[in-house]
């Protein structure tokens, strides 16, 4: 099976690749900037900027995949969140191929705090609002495009959550991480094996993709120092609600239904961090 990555040198991206090639997929991915550090043999990397509709539509027909996995985003820029997630469904579609693509529980204000694959939209951020709007494209070029919808993911020390826990502790940078602001975080490995999974079976809509865990990012940021061996209590505590910014304090995704139908395992944050 021939998979293209879009956003392959990414946290998750990268993962997606190297499960890909571990499963014997024919794998393609693209970068922004540059390809990463390390190669991935086997792996036919290209130069991508997905708010070029052109560009996009290009690429997919020269590699013609039979499964295109979405995984590209700029947190800051509505025309590479939602114009350019808009932008690969058009050319997965018109090539016939299968569409996974990452989204958010950025879509959700936390007013209902636990959202099942069934709620609607209702952002409160700009990020939030270009991934809902990414959605609705989605659904309105590929109906049976797989919309997955995932929260904080943590790697084995690669994520950004990750480097602002050493960071914190080490007071190369200050700031507080809330107690306030709940989330579910998962694993890049299994959020990259459920997208794997998606795009081999008849997966369709959307699907929620989190751990099992609901966390503060404070405690979140525990379980990181206590598994890289930091002093946690050396992390800055502090309140959202306090700090008057405008990012929902408690979402947490129900992933109920869609776990049902994996057979990859959503683990929680306290079973991936244990030390």
């Amino acid at each position: 099976m021939t998979v293209l990555v879009v956003g392959g040198s990414g946290l998750l991206g990268g993962e997606v690749v190297r499960q890909s090639v571990a499963h014997g997929h024919q794998v393609a991915a693209t970068y922004l900037t540059r390809p990463p550090d390390i190669p991935i043999n086997g792996v036919s990397w290209s130069a991508l900027d997905v708010r070029n509709r052109q560009d996009v539509a290009a690429l997919v027909a020269a590699v013609r995949p039979v499964v295109v996995i979405n995984a590209a985003y700029q947190q800051s820029d509505w025309a590479s969140t939602a114009h350019g997630a808009a932008h690969v469904a058009l050319a997965a579609a018109a090539v016939g191929a299968r569409l996974v693509h990452v989204s958010s529980d950025a879509v959700f204000s936390g007013a209902a705090v636990r959202y099942d694959e069934t709620a609607a939209p209702d952002p409160t951020t700009p990020y939030g609002a270009a991934k809902a709007a990414a959605e609705t494209a989605i659904q309105a070029v590929s109906p049976a495009a797989v919309i997955a919808r995932t929260s904080l993911v943590i790697g084995d020390g690669g994520s950004h959550h990750e480097r602002r826990v050493h960071a914190l502790v080490t007071g190369e940078i200050t700031g507080v991480l809330f107690t306030d602001e709940v989330r579910c975080p998962v694993h890049v490995s299994d959020l990259a094996a459920a997208l794997l999974e998606f795009a081999s079976t008849r997966h369709v809509g959307i699907r929620h993709v989190a751990g099992v865990d609901a966390v503060s990012r404070h405690e979140l940021g525990t379980l990181i120092a206590r598994r890289d061996g930091l002093d946690p209590d050396a992390l800055p505590a502090g309140r959202q609600a306090d700090a008057v910014l405008p990012r929902p304090l408690d979402v947490r995704l129900d992933c109920t239904r869609t776990q049902r139908r994996l057979s990859t395992t959503l683990r929680g944050a306290r079973q991936f961090l244990r030390r």
